[in-house]
């Protein structure tokens, strides 16, 4: 599968539209994770604003992930981000149903395949066991499990509720065990991506945590510290 261009454990960092993620700030976490990612040999991956995948895969080298891409082909959509649009600028694949984007199954669908056919990487956003489950009959290259009202805190999924996690991984290797999970939501030190780990995921989605932080490499240093 297309997943496997990125080596496990994987910290996924989601930049979304924070203030801190915008222009130099965007090349001051993407300096922070090449960083990190050279001195630990753990895969970094980012997913910033779509402006900013162009320059961040030019001049840092990272996997880069759009945030969203709309199940639509080029053509008159003002406002919209094609499939065409983000591969074209670097992206190796996209976030598709994030919690903060909801989409319906029928668009799910539509995104996994288009990304499949273009050889792009899928990692599609969950925030429960069955919802996990019904997407990874879709085959999509990575199912990112992410209670929503834990997102943005400073509890993570895996220390609250680990039974989502073990029970997601289950329902997804019932379905389809080419997908792998990822543990998103509160995801905030070393000791929550261990666990995560220990729990049968094959690394983390998160954002606040390092988007937000002071010292971004402190930050990611210590994320992959106990891998």
């Amino acid at each position: 599968m297309t997943s496997g261009i990125l080596k496990s454990p994987i910290i996924l960092v989601n930049l979304k539209c924070y203030q801190e993620s915008i222009g130099h700030g965007a090349h001051r976490i993407a300096k922070a994770a090449r960083e990190v990612a050279d001195e630990s040999g753990i895969t970094i991956a980012l997913a910033p604003m779509i402006m900013d995948i162009h320059p961040i895969r030019h001049h840092y080298g990272l996997p880069v992930f759009s945030q969203h891409i709309d199940p639509i082909n080029p053509g008159a959509f003002t406002g919209r981000n094609p499939l065409a649009a983000v591969k074209a600028v670097g992206a190796i694949g996209s976030l598709v149903n994030h919690s903060e984007y909801r989409l319906s199954i029928a668009d799910i669908e539509q995104n996994v395949t288009a990304l499949k056919q273009e050889g792009m990487i899928s990692c599609v956003c969950s925030n429960n066991v069955a919802t996990t489950q019904a997407i990874a009959t879709l085959g999509p290259d990575f199912v990112a499990i992410e209670p929503p009202e834990l997102i943005g805190g400073k509890i993570s999924v895996s220390e609250s509720n680990p039974e989502i996690i073990t029970e997601s991984v289950r329902a997804v290797q019932n379905v389809n065990p080419d997908v792998r999970v990822l543990t998103g939501a509160g995801i905030h030190s070393g000791k929550c991506v261990k666990t995560a780990i220990d729990l049968g995921t094959v690394g983390v989605l998160l954002a606040s945590s390092v988007v937000k932080a002071e010292d971004p490499t402190a930050v990611l240093r210590d994320l992959v510290s106990l891998l």
